[in-house]
């Protein structure tokens, strides 16, 4: 059984999503949840949410949680990608593509980041255009600005 929780951050309502003791879901301020979940916290939402507002502040730069996001072989290993990316920095889909093992899959790496159920968390929001511009992200351009510039503005 999934439990869910919302919690307030800095940038909005956030619901994280949990099973068996690890994270599956995470949902961005204006993304509903599924529907099936129970809600109630657990000591690992409230963790995840420890580690949020850490994040937030510019303390926290890598999440030290159990993640299980669900998706196929090739999405799993552009999730694995999307971790190896450090905070701070940006890689083209070109460049996630290669990462995972499929040069010419930019597009799919698209497509799984589109899919990826925990964001944040692992980090989606790090993969931008060819030529440096910001596109796609399920929490909308704008959110994927910030969060960004919450990394490049406190990059050692």
């Amino acid at each position: 059984m999934k439990n869910l929780f919302y919690y307030e951050t800095d940038i909005g309502r956030i619901g994280i999503c949990c099973e068996q003791n690890e994270i599956t879901d995470v949902f961005l301020p204006e993304e509903a949840a599924g529907g099936t979940e129970t809600i109630f916290e657990t000591e690992l939402h409230r963790e995840a949410f420890r580690q949020l507002q850490e994040y937030f502040s510019g303390i926290r730069k890598d999440f030290t949680l159990p993640l299980s996001a669900n998706g196929t072989e090739f999405q799993k290993r552009v999730w694995k990608s999307l971790l190896a990316i450090p905070y701070g920095e940006t890689r083209s889909y070109k460049q996630v593509a290669e990462m995972a093992g499929c040069p010419r899959g930019y597009r799919a790496v698209g497509m799984a980041n589109n899919r990826n159920p925990i964001p944040i968390f692992i980090p989606c929001h790090r993969v931008i255009g060819a030529n440096g511009t910001l596109v796609g992200y399920g929490g909308g351009l704008d959110l994927k600005k910030k969060l960004l510039s919450l990394e490049q503005g406190r990059k050692e």
